[in-house]
C-alpha cells in the first residue's frame, strides 16, 4: 500500500513530496528509480498480450508504459484530483493527443480567445485540414458558450490563467454550460499549476499541462500530462496517444517527478515576487500598463480573486515606448534572461508577438489583447530586490 492510499484529504505540499513508487521485495526506494529500458520480458505470454492492450496491465514496452512514467502520471493525477492522466513528450503533445483523440472531421470546437499560440496553431490546422470548425468566446462568458453550441459541438477548451495577458477563465460557469450541452471541457492549468487550481474540481473532464513549465521547474526537460475526471475518455486518449507515439522519456518524467516535490514552495515565491514586480511597474512612468489578476486594475481581478489562493508567476506589460521601448528593455536586462518557456527558477522575458504568439496574425494578437511592445515575464525565485534593481536600470532608472 502506498503512503498516500486512503489520504486523499492531504494537502498539495505533502502530495508533492509523497510521490508514488515502485515497492521492491519488502522494501520501498526512497526516491523514484529511472526505469531506463526500451521494454520488458516475460515469462507468460498472456500476461505480455494482456499488457499490451490496456494501459494498467504489465510494463511491456517503453512506447506504451513504463514504472517511471507511470510514477508521474499517477503523482499528478493526484494533486490534480484526476482518476488518471497520460504523459507525452511535450505539451502539445498532450494537447494533441487530447484534441485529435477526442475531435472528427465535421466537429465543432469552443475555445477562448485568448490562446497559447502553439494551441492556436494546432486548433488552426484542425480548421483547415479535418473541416473542425471553431468558435472563439470570451473565457468568462457563459452566455457565450450556450449561444455557440451546435449539434455537432464536442469541446470546449480553457485556459485557467492565459499565456501571455494572464486572462482568468470563469471555470465553474463555463464548465457547468458545457455540461448541460454535453460538452467535453479540457482546461490548460499550466500557468496556475495544481498548487493554485484543480479544474476537475469545477468540473472540467480534462486537465492539460506543459510539464516543461513549473511542474519540472528547472528548465531542464520538455513534458506534458493530460488529467482525466473519468477513466472510460482516459482510456480512450491513452490509446490514442500511444499510436501518436507522443509518450516522454522515462528520465524526462524521473526530473520531473524531481521538480514536482518543491513545486508548492517555488509557486509561493513565484507569485510573491511576481506582486512585488507588477505593483511596482504598475506604478513606474515609462509602462503603461501591467497584466497580472493579481492587480486590481486587471480586468479578471475579481474572478481570480473568488477563484485562485494566488495569482501566478506570470505576467505581461505594455511600455510607453511601444514595441521600440520593448526592445530596449529587452536588450538591457542583465539578470533577467530572454528566452523562451516560462516556469522555472530563473526570470525569463521575450516579446509573445514574435515568439510565443508568432503565428498568429494581427487581428488574432489583438484579439488576445497582445501589443506590438507586450513583454512578458515568467518570474523566477532570485530575491525580488535584485530583480526590481535590474528592471529599474533596463528602464532607464
Amino acid at each position: 500500500m502506498h503512503i498516500l492510499d486512503g489520504m486523499s484529504s492531504l494537502h498539495p505540499e505533502t502530495r508533492a513530496v509523497h510521490l508514488p513508487k515502485p515497492a521492491l521485495n519488502g522494501s520501498t526506494p526512497i526516491a523514484t528509480p529511472i526505469y531506463q529500458t526500451s521494454g520488458f520480458v516475460f515469462d507468460d505470454p498472456a500476461v505480455f498480450a494482456d499488457g499490451m492492450s490496456r494501459p494498467d496491465g504489465a510494463f511491456v514496452y517503453g512506447r506504451l508504459s513504463n514504472p517511471t512514467v507511470r510514477a508521474l502520471e499517477e503523482a499528478v493525477a493526484g494533486l490534480e484530483g484526476g482518476v488518471a492522466a497520460v504523459a507525452a513528450g511535450s505539451g502539445m503533445g498532450a494537447i494533441n493527443s487530447v484534441l485529435l483523440a477526442l475531435l472528427r472531421p465535421g466537429d465543432h470546437l469552443i475555445a477562448q480567445n485568448a490562446l497559447y499560440g502553439g494551441t492556436a496553431a494546432s486548433i488552426a490546422d484542425l480548421a483547415g485540414r479535418f473541416g473542425i470548425s471553431v468558435t472563439y468566446v470570451a473565457q468568462d462568458d457563459p452566455a457565450a458558450v450556450r449561444e455557440a453550441v451546435r449539434p455537432e459541438t464536442r469541446l470546449l477548451y480553457l485556459e485557467t490563467i492565459a499565456n501571455p495577458m494572464t486572462q482568468v477563465a470563469d471555470l465553474p460557469g463555463m464548465c457547468a454550460v458545457a455540461r448541460e450541452a454535453g460538452l467535453l471541457s479540457v482546461v490548460d492549468n499550466t500557468f496556475a499549476s495544481p498548487v493554485l487550481c484543480r479544474p476537475l474540481e469545477h468540473d472540467a473532464d480534462i486537465v492539460v499541462h506543459s510539464t516543461t513549465k513549473y511542474m519540472s521547474g528547472h528548465s531542464d526537460v520538455i513534458g506534458g500530462i493530460a488529467v482525466f475526471a473519468d477513466d472510460e475518455l482516459y482510456r480512450k486518449v491513452w490509446a490514442y496517444a500511444t499510436k501518436l507515439g507522443a509518450t516522454p522519456d522515462p528520465f524526462a518524467a524521473w526530473l520531473t517527478l524531481r521538480g514536482l516535490q518543491t513545486l508548492p514552495l517555488r509557486m509561493a515565491r513565484h507569485c510573491d515576487n511576481t506582486r512585488l514586480l507588477a505593483t511596482r511597474l504598475a506604478e513606474h512612468p515609462a509602462v503603461r500598463a501591467v497584466h497580472w489578476p493579481g492587480l486590481p486594475t486587471h480586468p479578471s481581478y475579481e474572478l481570480a480573486a473568488k477563484l485562485l489562493p494566488d495569482f501566478g508567476g506570470v505576467f505581461s506589460f505594455d511600455l510607453a515606448g511601444g514595441r521600440d521601448a520593448g526592445e530596449r528593455f529587452m536588450s538591457s536586462v542583465r539578470l533577467a534572461l530572454l528566452a523562451p518557456s516560462l516556469g522555472g527558477v530563473e526570470t525569463l522575458i521575450l516579446h509573445p508577438a514574435t515568439t510565443s504568439h508568432r503565428t498568429l496574425t494581427a487581428d488574432e494578437l489583438a484579439r488576445n489583447g497582445i501589443g506590438e511592445g507586450t513583454v512578458r515575464v515568467s518570474v523566477g525565485i532570485e530575491h525580488p530586490e535584485d530583480l526590481w534593481a535590474d528592471f529599474v536600470q533596463a528602464l532607464g532608472g
